[in-house]
């Protein structure tokens, strides 16, 4: 066993210097998983589609979506990789797309602010358009309401309809405005929703509010220069808004020929569109129909209508373009139990041909089925191809949204290929009945992770404890064990003469088979963790920390609330039992269920995180994995207790009765005895008014069965501040309680284990501000208190404290004589008593005491480069090693910074014999950005929303996960890898070395006790 008091040895002796990243580590010692985010199946704009592009001769794929990161972006469907993605700005969300040739076309921000043009085939930006004040932007529900795209036929120009009333035609060249047109009256009750260009008239279709349903308009305006050709209102009666009414167009006789269609009463109704506007509505005969599904080949002419019944017809538009005829309905469609409602959408192959896809599940077949239809086979009579594919709801949930192209490849045989999206927030692409790839887009909305350890590969190879396992048993094990003692003694000389260890720098033997859970175990250092990732899209992820690969993923079960459908949303991951618990490694995961029909629980998720099983056994390892229901409303906060024998989980509900799971005899007699010593720390009030309160248990039992928390303080805040955020400490071993000058006189660390860090806001005050305190949660005491500027009305302070350290960053725009506006990073430091060499036990105090109050503050104040997004600091085992901090910027880089370059005491002169002792640096404003210590190395990371770190085996070294959009992981040794041989260390040269000496020994042994006989003779 390695002892800690070597290591501080060791420690000591080394500058606290983390090693600059090499290039030949990266991909070796870290990794990284580029995402774009979960599909927008609500936004029928951005939802995922293919689409063919020319290129140098020849045609290629991609699949183009918008997603709810507000990215869009292109993956190459060969393998699911990353062709290009575009990054849109917090303020800007982007709203809808159009593709067309070589071009894609966005508009983004409120009312379509923005008109952006993209390559298609590299996503280059040709131009970015603004084309009205984000403020002057026009609020509706859903905000695609009143935004269309379109291209002119030889894509020269494109049309945007903003606003809802505003159309301009924009060159794709220059991207210069050619013309605009408003509607006269801007706050009418007409609403346009369509941009529908011909060679003779520009067509912006809406509809106008009546008293009781909506009436459609339709303005006709000059290609040329936009003026009005003629507006008019369109006799109908529409109830369901803008998405019942939809285009078809065709070329009849070189024309082109389009017709506006909608649902009135049930029935199908329909308009030809000329620049006169004199056509009148002509029904469609026939069936009763409920829904119309715009599939995307308006162009084509064709669309789907939904009958009363549920059944799906294809509908055209006629030859010559007078009207709309069925040309198909699908077979057993209508409505049933044994399957799903159907997905519809349309798709063309490479010679334009057109093709729609209904897709289903069925529960019968357990099997996800699609029917393609083809309307330009069969002699123009069109032609269904159907085949069923193993789609996997319990791994991916719901088929949410599918789209399809497709090959003819003989008269009557059609390969199709699907891009399926799904509830969890996968993408993946099926060709015919075989998975092609899967993008676990969810993890792009990871609500909480955790590191948790893996047993060592001896107890996992066992399958049982050593303490369960009979005399007969162990003679079998230790027996198979013995079979590879030869291959282990060879191994082992081999690695001892050619120095061939395992290298810290090098890679992490990669999984045999990363879905064979029992195979995990952790390696030589401790660098293979299971990394738990819960995502916002009701799914859980074991990843391998490694090498970032999924070794196992569940769904979670929305148990009673899956009969009227709901979500589940993570809140908090705690580890309850660990690898040194002699079992496997488990986890609570606590989440919110949130039905559609406004209830809202608590679901607790018991899981066992070495194989993803349901560590109560009531979910079998095929299946969603089934919550426990432990709070019949919402969850006001969660906390895991913890001493040296026991650890459970305490939940409060909006009573604020305590809830304790597990709730064995065992756990419920430790969490009674252990009342009088717990206090809490909730937020309370109203969203915008929230106070900090601390909380005691009452010791007896309410009538409920169950102990409440009663308040025990309130932090005095000022009237109008609102707590915006609680930071709680990075727990973890403490090596020193003190730092010893260069004097010989000691400054002890003040770690009162109840410290907490509070951001707060008021932005509600004459002069708005931004507030950080420390306080003291056993008794509500103000430790330390920052008024900070509010940069442009909003508060966004990023903050970490562990051990006697506070470090927090901000934006200071509010600069004073001599000062520039930027960022700042505060480091702050507690130490016991005033003065030096004065100890009072901070550790160990009662929270009553007078004495916890006793304490010096060093504070200072630094200038940092850039903006971010997280930070914190790393974790080592027994920490020993010096702590650095680890921060991921908006520009997309995660770095760190050595914790000896932001001390609060170094001096603002030249340091002194006795602070050169101590590595004190002379103070400089301005933290240097150094490029060595950027952790992300190549790798862009954006939009970071959190990092956290966990130990390895070595001390010296720190685990570091960053989660948001993207995922990166990687190792950094803070203080060096001291308790390693270094890289460059010559091991065969010790090994000759050695061998030498012995060899010495020998020869020389024999001749120096001849030499002590003959001298024996003589003497």
């Amino acid at each position: 066993m390695r002892r800690p008091w070597t290591y501080i040895a060791v420690a000591c002796i080394l500058p606290s210097l983390s090693l600059a990243i090499k290039s030949s580590e990266v991909g070796v010692v870290d990794w990284h998983t580029s995402n774009i985010g979960t599909t927008l199946t609500g936004n029928p704009s951005l939802l995922p589609t293919l689409h063919r592009i020319e290129e140098d001769g020849s045609t290629k794929s991609l699949v183009l979506t918008g997603t709810a990161s507000n990215v869009l972006a292109a993956l190459h469907p060969e393998n699911g990789t990353l062709a290009w993605r575009y990054l849109y700005e917090e303020g800007d969300r982007i709203l809808a797309f159009r593709k067309h040739s070589n071009f894609v076309a966005s508009v983004s921000g409120t009312g379509g602010a923005v008109l952006r043009l993209f390559d298609a085939s590299t996503g280059s930006l040709l131009f970015e358009r603004p084309l009205h004040q984000s403020e002057a932007g026009r609020l509706t529900e859903p905000d695609i309401v009143g935004l269309s795209l379109a291209f002119d036929a030889d894509a020269s120009s494109i049309y945007a309809l903003t606003n809802g009333h505003t159309v301009r035609r924009v060159d794709t060249k220059t991207g210069e405005v050619q013309w605009g047109w408003s509607a006269p009256d801007q706050t009418s009750l007409t609403l346009y929703s369509i941009v529908l260009p011909s060679p003779s008239a520009i067509y912006v279709v809406g509809l106008s509010k009546s008293f009781a349903s909506y009436t459609l308009h339709v303005t006709a305006l000059s290609p040329s220069d936009g003026t009005v050709l003629s507006s008019k209102g369109i006799p109908s009666s529409i109830t369901e808004g803008p998405q019942s009414i939809l285009y078809v167009k065709r070329v009849v006789d070189g024309k082109d020929v389009a017709r506006i269609a909608w649902l009135e009463g049930g029935k199908l109704q329909s308009v030809s569109l000329s620049p006169e506007l004199k056509e009148h509505p002509v029904p469609v005969k026939g069936a009763a129909y409920q829904q119309l599904i715009d599939t995307g080949l308006g162009e084509n002419g064709l669309f789907v209508a939904i009958k009363d019944d549920g059944a799906g017809r294809v509908i055209k538009l006629n030859e010559d373009g007078t009207g709309l005829k069925v040309i198909w309905e699908y077979a057993d469609s209508v409505k049933a139990a044994h399957y799903t409602s159907s997905t519809y959408s349309g798709g063309l192959d490479k010679d334009g041909n057109p093709y729609i896809s209904r897709v289903f599940w069925s529960h019968v077949f357990k099997k996800a089925s699609a029917h393609v239809f083809a309307p330009h086979l069969a002699e123009g009579k069109g032609l269904v191809t159907g085949f069923t594919f193993p789609f996997e709801t319990s791994q991916h949930g719901i088929i949410g949204h599918v789209a399809v192209d497709a090959v003819t490849l003989e008269e009557f045989r059609v390969l199709a290929r699907l891009v399926i999206s799904t509830t969890t927030g996968a993408l993946q692409l099926w060709q015919q009945d075989q998975l092609q790839w899967t993008r676990e887009e969810g993890l792009s909305d990871i609500r909480a992770a955790e590191f948790v350890e893996l047993p060592e590969r001896k107890i996992v190879a066992s399958g049982m404890s050593e303490e369960t396992e009979s005399f007969l048993e162990r003679l079998k094990r230790q027996a198979a064990e013995g079979r590879g003692f030869p291959q282990y003694i060879a191994h082992f000389v081999s690695r001892f003469v050619t120095g061939s260890y395992d290298s810290v720098s090098g890679p992490i033997e990669p999984l045999s088979n990363a879905n064979d859970t029992n195979a995990l175990a952790r390696d030589a250092f401790g660098f293979r963790k299971i990394i738990l990732a819960a995502t916002g899209k009701g799914k859980v992820y074991g990843l391998d920390s490694a090498t970032g690969e999924i070794v196992w993923s569940r769904v979670l079960g929305l148990g009673w609330a899956a009969e009227v459908g709901g979500q589940i949303f993570p809140v908090k991951i705690f580890t309850t039992k660990t690898v040194s618990d002699g079992d496997s490694p488990q986890v609570v995961l606590i989440t919110q269920r949130k039905a559609n029909n406004g209830l809202v629980d608590t679901v607790l998720f018991h899981i066992d995180a070495q194989t993803g099983e349901d560590a109560t056994y009531t979910s079998q390892p095929n299946e969603l994995l089934q919550g426990i229901d432990v709070i019949a409303g919402p969850l006001v906060d969660a906390f895991l207790y913890q001493d040296t024998s026991t650890k459970y989980v305490i939940l409060f509900d909006e009573f604020l009765q305590t809830h304790v799971y597990p709730d064995t005899p065992e756990h419920m007699q430790s969490f009674v005895k252990h009342i009088p010593s717990l206090h809490f720390t909730l937020r309370t009030g109203q969203p915008g008014s929230t106070r900090l309160t601390g909380h005691r248990l009452s010791s007896v039992e309410e009538f409920t069965g169950r102990h409440v928390a009663h308040a025990s303080w309130t932090a005095s805040l000022p009237a109008g501040e609102d707590v915006q955020k609680i930071i709680r400490p990075n727990r973890g071993p403490i090596a020193s309680f003190g730092k010893v000058l260069g004097n010989r006189t000691t400054l002890y660390k003040y770690l009162n284990p109840n410290l907490l860090a509070v951001t707060t806001s008021s932005l509600t005050d004459a002069v708005p501000s931004c507030g950080i305190y420390v306080i003291d949660s056993a008794k509500g005491t103000t430790v330390y208190h920052a008024v900070l500027p509010a940069a442009s009305g909003s508060c966004d302070i990023k903050a970490a404290l562990t051990e006697n350290w506070l470090v927090y960053h901000y934006y200071d725009d509010d600069a004073g004589v001599d000062q520039a506006k930027g960022y700042r990073l505060v480091s702050v430091e507690f130490y016991e008593g005033s003065q030096v060499n004065e100890k009072t036990g901070s550790s160990d105090l009662s929270s009553y005491s007078y004495e916890t109050t006793s304490l010096s503050i060093y504070e200072q104040t630094y200038v940092f480069p850039r903006a971010i997004t997280a930070i914190t600091t790393t974790s080592t085992k027994y920490g020993i090693s010096s702590k650095d901090i680890i921060v991921a910027g908006e520009n997309g880089i995660v770095q760190s910074f050595a914790r000896r370059f932001v001390d609060p005491r170094r001096p603002k002169r030249k340091p002194t014999a006795e602070e050169q002792e101590e590595w004190l640096v002379q103070y400089d404003p301005l933290i240097p950005d150094d490029p060595k210590r950027v952790l992300s190395h190549t790798y862009k990371i954006p939009r970071t929303r959190e990092i956290i770190t966990s130990p390895a085996l070595l001390e010296s070294t720190s685990l570091v996960f960053a989660y948001g959009l993207d995922l990166f992981a990687t190792r950094l040794a803070p203080s060096g890898t001291f308790d390693v041989l270094s890289e460059d260390f010559n091991k065969l040269q010790l090994v000759l070395t050695v061998l030498g000496l012995a060899a010495a020994i020998i020869i020389t042994r024999p001749m120096v006790q001849r030499k002590k006989l003959k001298e024996k003779w003589y003497s």
